[in-house]
């Protein structure tokens, strides 16, 4: 029996990737102040006016911060190095984060939704030319947001979330627009409650498949970057390989999936032709998404004694 275990084969990469970890980390910050302005004029102005859908938006702005803010830290954990009691470092705390970022959105919307149908019964009145000129300024900042992690929403699922959320934002305050426009003309003060039970519906809509991914990835799931089935036909399509056997495959953190597997190797092959078919293997899976891997190996003759 053989066993090879590759810690961080990615190592080599580290300094070609940190231009990109130091300009996601710039886009949190910015993200983080853009949107953190934004909550507190819609909090001075939705008080003033007592506007029930602009701090509904409010707080649904500020719980994107709070998941921007938590998403940034997830970023530093994620680069932590390994100890003694810690073996991965803080690595799996971004999938942690992820998952608290979804439950906070999901236990917002009964706050929300209760205030919204207490208001539906009992409308007040609204200068809906402010609240759209509000949500107006929310299209901008939103949008901006968004747009800072656009290229790399695949990359990571914190950085996936905020996009989401950000580009869902700017699409409730493209609804408060709209809403506030149709206020002024109409004098139909129910919209607002009504425009707050919609941000309630959207915040379900982009939260619940966050909610059930970072759930998966919490309880050590197959990570959706990752072809269970494909990466053992291809293991298997490799030159000196008989079987791939026990194989588990997890995320160390939204970026990093981890794999463990039983080889069974052709009873012809050397010891020193069997480090060869294992660091082909560890090729294969780097292309693959995997970026930890244990192989242990045994010869086809071995496994039949």
């Amino acid at each position: 029996m053989n066993e090879n275990h590759h810690k961080d084969p990615h190592h080599g990469h580290s300094h070609s990737n940190a231009p990109e970890i130091k300009s996601l980390k710039k886009a949190f910050v910015i993200g983080i102040i853009l949107n953190m302005a934004y909550v507190i004029i819609q909090i001075i102005i939705g008080l003033k006016i007592n506007s029930l859908s602009l701090l509904s938006d409010a707080g649904h702005n500020f719980l994107d911060v709070a998941g921007l803010a938590l998403a940034l830290l997830a970023f530093k954990l994620s680069n932590s190095k390994s100890t003694a009691k810690y073996t991965y470092g803080y690595k799996k705390s971004s999938i942690l984060i992820s998952l608290l970022n979804a439950v906070i959105l999901l236990i917002s919307i009964g706050a929300i939704g209760y205030q919204a149908l207490f208001r539906f019964q009992n409308p007040e009145p609204l200068p809906g030319k402010i609240i759209a000129v509000v949500a107006g300024i929310g299209i901008v900042i939103n949008g901006i947001s968004a747009f800072l992690f656009f290229n790399d929403k695949e990359r990571d699922i914190n950085v996936k979330s905020a996009f989401l959320h950000l580009a869902s934002d700017a699409m409730v305050s493209l609804g408060l627009v709209v809403g506030g426009i149709l206020m002024y003309y109409t004098h139909l003060y129910w919209i607002d409650p009504v425009l707050s039970l919609l941000i309630c519906v959207i915040i379900i809509a982009s939260t619940w498949n966050l909610l059930k991914k970072s759930l998966r990835l919490s309880l050590d799931g197959v990570p959706d970057t990752i072809d269970l089935e494909k990466i053992k036909t291809e293991i298997l399509k490799i030159n000196g390989v008989v079987d791939f056997q026990h194989v588990h495959v997890w995320a160390i953190s939204t970026t990093n999936n981890a794999l463990t597997g039983h080889v069974i190797v052709g009873p012809e092959l050397s010891n020193t032709e069997i480090e060869i078919l294992k660091n082909k293997i560890k090729h294969e899976l780097l292309h693959l998404n995997v970026h930890h891997t244990t192989i242990e190996t045994d010869s086809k003759t071995t496994q039949n004694c």
